[in-house]
């Protein structure tokens, strides 16, 4: 995700994509405990973009 994306998106569904966000990395993070996951890289992506939105929501108050 880039940060374009996210700004184009409205201030008010910043928590709803920050919740889906967690819930993905979750799952992730489940899979790769029990050796499910293949793409591990996934895992880092996921979580940058949650820093990302995070940063965005903190920098706009």
């Amino acid at each position: 995700m880039k940060i374009k994306s996210i700004l184009a998106t409205k201030p008010e569904e910043y928590a709803a994509k920050l919740k889906d966000l967690k819930e993905e990395y979750f799952n992730l993070r489940f899979q790769h405990g029990v050796g499910q996951l293949e793409n591990t890289s996934a895992l880092l992506r996921v979580r940058r973009n949650i820093a990302r939105l995070m940063t965005l929501m903190r920098a706009q108050g």
